[in-house]
């Protein structure tokens, strides 16, 4: 089997050591990728420090076109794409390619905000002192951004740090998860076939012991780390003068309030606790349901749920596939044994095989329960009775985290209501927390994160406003 070069400053390239990739789901061998040495990191991250004033002085229409470029050959690619993501991550198929479909969509809109990236004009004549003056308001890129990825979506979660990067200008060293980076590397080929000077980019597939010596570089200003809240939280502790981006964890809340389409309710909340296998920050893990619907939205869900079809994620049927590893298997399982032994009941689920568990569903868990109280990662949901809107409402914010909420309701007082008092980054009216749209501000509070996601967003997040004051006109 070939092995996969990694993309130094642009250009592909071997190191002395290499690292097999194999599948989740029967542990074949997906790839091999070269590992870089020390040096080549070194070499990397000093392109980044010596391209940074030429990329952020790059022409909008440099940017854009790059971006755009991506984004269609992602689209000619895009089965291609789909298999290696199934094959490194074990996500089912049909997962796979929505992933890649929202790929294509992220460097599509992130071309379309670069060609309207642009300064602003400020008239400062409202006071007599500042009679013809007129401020340019402008953003420049922090400089060299530092993304570090997560396994559970190795090309969509990576566009969303290389594209925003790209768009104003900032080279980006990008550090893919151990377990998935072979969908990372491949996009490293179309970028490369870009018109983008060397430098703008590099892919370097190191070890997690590795990237703490990236996260200190003084030449890497921005930090924009995906993943646990207390590995994310550790590197802005250790980084206190650096721009750190955060998109953490979650133990996500689904309310279904009496007036709810229960048949919707159930069928989505079915699906999107189990999608990729539950190891979403946004899948759906706390089930809160107002008592008087409480008996009837079980009886609906219970059938949704038996019914999603487990397996093989290769088969295009599979709606659930094994976790990243039998190791992640083997942890939630356990979390599942510790709600039952504190009196949790057990309504589907909770078997395992290999990498593979259940779709799972826990009624009467205990207050305290780290399926309650902590980001499960799995396909596991637990049911909460609540007395009334407002101590549904309650028992979302008694949480640690606060990413996404969704609420099931056909009031738009309720709905308002949940915006006004949902300690969350968004919320989904009618639908699961799970509903992400690429081009929208993405991300939480409180232990869910600093920062945003979502094109726009993102460009603002990488930049700082600086303003240039003309003086002496005639305005």
């Amino acid at each position: 089997m070939d092995v996969r070069t990694f993309w130094l400053a642009g250009r592909p390239a071997t190191g002395d050591a290499e690292l097999t990739v194999t599948n989740p789901h029967d542990g074949r061998e997906v790839g091999r990728h070269a590992v870089p040495t020390d040096a080549q990191v070194e070499e990397a991250v000093a392109a980044a420090d010596a391209v940074a004033r030429q990329a952020a002085a790059l022409p909008v229409h440099v940017r854009a076109e790059a971006l755009a470029h991506v984004s269609r050959r992602l689209a000619e690619r895009s089965e291609e794409f789909a298999q290696l993501i199934t094959a490194e991550n074990g996500k089912p198929i049909l997962w796979a390619r929505g992933e890649v479909g929202r790929a294509v969509a992220t460097f599509r809109f992130a071309a379309e905000e670069t060609r309207r990236w642009s300064g602003e004009v400020q008239r400062l004549d409202t006071e007599p002192a500042a009679a013809g003056r007129l401020a340019y308001v402008s953003r420049v890129p922090y400089g060299p951004v530092l993304a570090i990825t997560p396994f559970n979506f190795p090309l969509n979660l990576v566009a969303h740090k290389v594209a925003p990067a790209i768009a104003v200008g900032a080279p980006v060293v990008v550090k893919p998860a151990p377990a998935t980076p072979l969908t990372a590397l491949l996009l490293g080929e179309i970028l490369a076939e870009t018109d983008l000077p060397a430098g703008m980019f590099s892919v370097l597939p190191v070890e997690n012991e590795r990237a703490g010596g990236l996260v200190h570089d003084p030449r890497l200003p921005v930090v924009s780390f995906t993943g646990s809240a207390p590995v994310g939280y550790a590197i802005a502790d250790q980084v206190p003068r650096k721009h750190v981006t955060l998109e953490l964890g979650g133990n996500a809340a689904a309310v279904v309030l009496a007036d709810a389409d229960l048949d919707w309710a159930a069928s989505r909340v079915a699906l999107y606790s189990n999608y990729q296998a539950g190891q979403s920050c946004i899948a759906v893990q706390r089930v809160i349901v107002e008592r008087p619907v409480y008996d009837a939205f079980v009886e609906r869900l219970l059938p949704a749920v038996s019914a999603l079809v487990t397996g093989d994620p290769a088969d295009e049927k599979t709606q659930v596939g094994p976790l990243v590893s039998e190791a992640a298997a083997e942890r939630v399982e356990q979390w599942i044994d510790e709600a039952v032994r504190g009196g949790a009941r057990v309504l589907a689920g909770g078997t395992r095989e290999g990498a593979t568990l259940a779709p799972t569903v826990l009624a009467d868990v205990p207050a305290d329960a780290k399926v309650v109280r902590e980001e499960v990662f799995g396909p596991v949901m637990i049911l909460q009775p609540a007395a009334s809107m407002e101590e549904a409402y309650a028992m979302v914010n008694d949480s640690a985290y606060g990413l996404q909420a969704g609420v099931f309701t056909r009031s738009l007082d309720a709905a308002f209501r949940a915006n006004r008092e949902l300690e969350v980054g968004g919320v989904i009216i009618g639908d699961v927390p799970s509903y992400r749209a690429d081009q929208m501000p993405y991300g939480g509070v409180k232990d869910s994160g600093i920062g945003r996601e979502g094109l726009g967003s993102a460009m603002r997040d990488l930049t700082y406003e600086k303003v240039m004051v003309m003086t002496g006109l005639t305005l």
